[in-house]
């Protein structure tokens, strides 16, 4: 019996699928180059995956990148994509009101991975950071944000591995009573804050977590002068916004959830 013959539209569509999932993005040239396609194909291929809600085009540096609908073709889902997608324009319009650097942060392993930061649009940063760099648990706004909303288990299987750690930023998984006084205080406010010392005037940061049902999405947080902002003023000034924001990551991630951004069932043939 002979085999099907493949239906190289498809196989086409796939080798797009699987170069975006290597990569942070990809233009229209770079994915031709890596399936071996002319430029023209590529882009009705990319423009069909866009289409049917599996790709989109990122308007910040016009690349292909992959969108939460690729996880419902797995058995987790894209942490990339959603931070892409739904967390980055939410944290730009917050910089872009309050001026000062505003970032989205999720846990990774025992540490905080910042994800996205509006750092280097900030006319107010000092020292500017850029995603990817690991922030600690235990001394910082979005660790604590993490800590004190997280489901009980995981917060003490993390402070269980804290606690064998010799890293000064974790002594204080080493004091029960007063890390547990700071992380009720957390649940009571809403929101977590540190101070970080600085050569001219202390940093403060304040972060507000992402909750979706009992999981932590991630914490946004911005940061400040204590000198430019007094805390009080800026519990007035900056909570609220945070907390608008991380409602707004939340709602549209669960919008999208809930109703995948499929356009039309219809899609233009490919040659």
């Amino acid at each position: 019996m002979e085999s099907t013959r493949p239906i190289r539209a498809l196989v086409r569509g796939l080798d797009a699928l699987t170069m975006l999932n290597l990569r942070n993005g990809a233009t229209v040239s770079e994915i031709a180059q890596q399936i071996r396609l002319p430029r023209t194909t590529t882009y009705r291929i990319l423009e069909t995956l866009t289409h049917a809600g599996y790709v989109y085009r990122d308007p910040a540096d016009d690349r292909y990148r992959l969108t939460i609908m690729v996880h419902r073709l797995a058995d987790g889902f894209d942490d990339d994509a959603w931070v892409t997608q739904i967390a980055r324009p939410c944290i730009d319009d917050l910089g872009n009101d309050v001026l000062w650097p505003v970032a989205i942060a999720s846990l990774s392993g025992t540490q905080m991975l910042v994800r996205e930061t509006t750092d280097h649009r900030s006319p107010l940063a000092v020292e500017r950071i850029s995603p990817g760099m690991r922030l600690p648990l235990l001394s910082t706004a979005v660790g604590r944000a993490h800590l004190a909303f997280c489901p009980a288990l995981q917060r003490e299987s993390l402070l269980e591995i804290l606690r064998r750690s010799t890293n000064d930023s974790d002594k204080l998984a080493h004091n029960r009573p007063e890390l547990d006084k700071i992380l009720e205080d957390t649940r009571a406010r809403g929101y977590s804050s540190a101070v970080h010392p600085r050569r001219v005037s202390d940093e403060i940061t304040m972060a507000v977590p992402v909750l979706l049902d009992d999981t932590v999405l991630g914490a946004v947080v911005i940061r400040f002068a204590e000198k430019a902002v007094p805390f009080k003023i800026a519990v007035e000034r900056f909570v609220p916004k945070l907390r608008e924001a991380a409602q707004k990551i939340r709602q549209t991630f669960t919008e999208q959830q809930r109703n995948p951004p499929y356009r039309h069932s219809q899609a233009a043939p490919l040659g």
